[in-house]
């Protein structure tokens, strides 16, 4: 992932729709782009790359049904922290974004630590992550888990007014 400009690119309505376009699909043509926002293809590929530039457009990635590659379990888990300290707080941060099954990571308030989206082949290999990253480690005061029974909704896409 690109790293984010401190400055806040104002995007103006053709950008918007170029933004709708390349978020339900990216690999659309430049050419079809520019149709369907009435530009032309050079005025589209610049606007991108000012969007990417710029960290509005942050990367391009394939979307993969985790059930396809025999990832069928998802898990939503709660974890507490020992305490926040910001060196406690960095060092869960940095486990989290190491490990590849950890597909989400939030820091949260309410008296939860982090909210993570995680997924596994089975149970057995879910057991054995939770051991390794929480009931074993020395940051985690504790942890709770749900497993998803239907992914309903997964977006990747941004509502765009």
């Amino acid at each position: 992932m690109k790293q984010k400009s401190n400055q806040r690119l104002e995007l103006d309505s053709f950008d918007l729709a170029i933004l709708r376009v390349v978020q339900a699909d990216n690999k659309t043509p430049q050419r079809k782009i520019a149709e369907e926002v009435n530009l032309s293809a050079a005025a589209v590929q610049r606007r991108i790359a000012t969007m990417e530039a710029a960290g509005v457009i942050a990367g391009n990635a394939a979307v993969v049904d985790p059930d396809t590659i025999g990832l069928t379990i998802t898990a939503i888990v709660e974890v507490y922290l020992r305490d926040e300290r910001a060196a406690t707080v960095d060092a869960a941060k940095a486990l989290f974004r190491a490990a590849p099954e950890v597909q989400q990571c939030y820091y949260v308030t309410g008296g939860t630590s982090f909210i993570l989206i995680i997924v596994a082949a089975d149970m057995r290999v879910y057991e054995g992550l939770t051991r390794s990253l929480f009931a074993t480690n020395d940051l985690v005061a504790s942890y709770r888990t749900l497993i998803a029974l239907d992914r309903v909704k997964v977006g990747t896409s941004i509502p765009i007014e």
